[in-house]
């Protein structure tokens, strides 16, 4: 059921059929602006002069649909001749109808086209008001309840770097991450005053040492028989003076 501008004709009777056609196709259209999403041209056809242009709507889903029936003009008169005698070089010849654009209005604005003809194809722009705002909608559902706040990583930035930090939701928990900048290398510090070290500081070091490798020769036991050849004798007694003066 689609709306027909043409009807009812002139001087007719008032059909009633007709008629509740005509009002339910205007609501149809009128239903369908908030949802159309583009406009399509079925069909252009060529009316005999004197003919009255038509154009019948209708809307399929969410498009609109023209269809137009346009009248030629009157045949002109016979053209002059070219230069040379002959007849004119025959016109480009008609191609398509396109559509460049649908324009949406606002609401209340009345709807408007626009026709050109760039001699191959006859074009079309078309201002098709929206519907006026809906209510508002009533309460969404409650969301999904919150669990915890995790921090997903730290990340170190470069000095100078501004601060940052990506929040996620994974339907649970709230997820961070955070890149923080270092701060710039400090200046080098001076050299500190020389250290002194005390005799008594000194000496304590030295005794400890002492002390420390004092047993390195106690293990080793003394020769305490006598040799009997003279030359023995001798050795054992200066391997004992060693040991000895070795010990602590």
């Amino acid at each position: 059921m689609s709306f027909d501008p043409n009807l009812p004709q002139e001087n007719t009777l008032i059909d009633a059929a007709q008629m509740r056609s005509q009002l339910h196709g205007l609501k149809a259209l009128i239903d369908a602006i908030l949802t159309l999403t583009a406009a399509q041209v079925d069909g252009v056809s060529t009316l005999d002069p004197g003919n009255p242009a038509s154009v019948s709507v209708s809307v399929i889903g969410n498009t609109l649909h023209f269809t137009f029936a346009i009248p030629r003009g009157n045949d002109g008169s016979q053209g002059l001749p070219g230069n040379n005698g002959n007849d004119g070089a025959q016109g480009p010849p008609f191609a398509q109808a396109l559509i460049d654009a649908v324009n949406t209005l606002n609401p209340g604005e009345p709807a408007t086209v626009s026709v050109t003809f760039d001699g191959s194809n006859v074009r079309f722009t078309f201002g098709i008001p929206r519907g006026n705002d809906g209510n508002d909608g009533g309460p969404g559902s409650q969301g999904p309840p919150f669990a915890n706040a995790l921090v997903d990583g730290v990340n170190t930035l470069d000095p100078g770097q501004p601060a940052s930090v990506t929040v996620s939701f994974d339907g649970t928990n709230v997820h961070f991450t955070f890149g923080i900048p270092r701060g710039a290398d400090g200046a080098n510090g001076s050299d500190g005053a020389p250290g002194e070290v005390s005799n008594q500081q000194l000496n304590d070091a030295v005794a400890n040492a002492i002390v420390s490798t004092s047993a390195n020769t106690n293990a080793v036991a003394t020769l305490d028989t006598p040799m009997a050849d003279p030359d023995s004798e001798t050795l054992r007694q200066a391997f004992n003076t060693l040991v000895l003066a070795a010990r602590r």
